[in-house]
């Protein structure tokens, strides 16, 4: 779970020092965010407990000769007769204790973010990071050189989303060692030291692109931002 990967205040004051001396090579200005998980994803735990729901009928529909006569012996109704009504009724109980009883299994997050496709969550962390961009850090800066670097815990996941100026400069594929060492970070549950190093890397190249310029002022925070 995302609370394992909290940062202490040594990791809160590392992350601000990365980013202060990262700046001072550069024109270019590094806002760090980050989430303990980017989407609740209800809209997936429906999905799945209308699945559990409608495989419950298949298997009801399927396998109706062993499970009327189990339902009449558990209930007591011995040689019961089925018309419509009753079968139909079986149906929308099972449908609707199969629907209700995987959607309270996923109340458990764990369990909830398992069951999330890997490219939905990339896309969401993506969009979140987007947003949070966009609030935070595009324009703000007088050069358009902001950049941010985006930490999602839950979901294990990480984006580096740039201004206008560096983006048309700095092509993605180029931030991918930062993001292997964010994401690294995550997985070792050293979330502190990974966004640290990313910092690094990121006013490393930074750096060589936009090199910073004597009356140059810091623009955004450099204190890490948790949302």
């Amino acid at each position: 779970m995302a609370q394992q990967f909290s940062l202490t205040e040594t990791d809160r004051a590392a992350v601000s020092a990365a980013v202060a001396k990262a700046e001072e090579a550069t024109a270019g200005e590094i806002v760090t965010i980050m989430a303990d998980r980017s989407d609740s994803y209800h809209d997936v735990a429906l999905w799945w407990s209308a699945f559990a729901a409608i495989l419950a009928l298949a298997v009801l529909g399927w396998f109706w000769p062993v499970y009327l006569p189990l339902v009449d012996r558990v209930t007591g109704a011995w040689q019961a007769e089925w018309h419509p009504g009753k079968v139909l009724g079986l149906a929308l109980l099972v449908a609707t204790l199969k629907f209700l009883g995987m959607y309270l299994l996923q109340l458990w997050q764990p369990l909830r973010l398992l069951l999330v496709p890997g490219p939905l969550k990339h896309a969401r962390v993506r969009a979140r990071a987007v947003t949070n961009f966009k609030i935070g850090a595009e324009r703000r800066t007088h050069g358009r050189t902001g950049v941010l670097i985006y930490l999602s815990l839950a979901e294990h996941r990480a984006e580096i989303v740039a201004d206008a100026a560096i983006a048309s400069k700095v092509p993605p594929e180029v931030w991918g060692e930062a993001m292997a060492t964010l994401v690294g970070g995550i997985r070792r549950g050293e979330a502190g030291a990974g966004l640290v190093g990313a910092i690094e890397q990121v006013g490393e190249i930074l750096a060589q692109h936009f090199p910073r310029a004597d009356d140059d002022t810091n623009e955004l925070p450099d204190r890490l931002i948790e949302v």
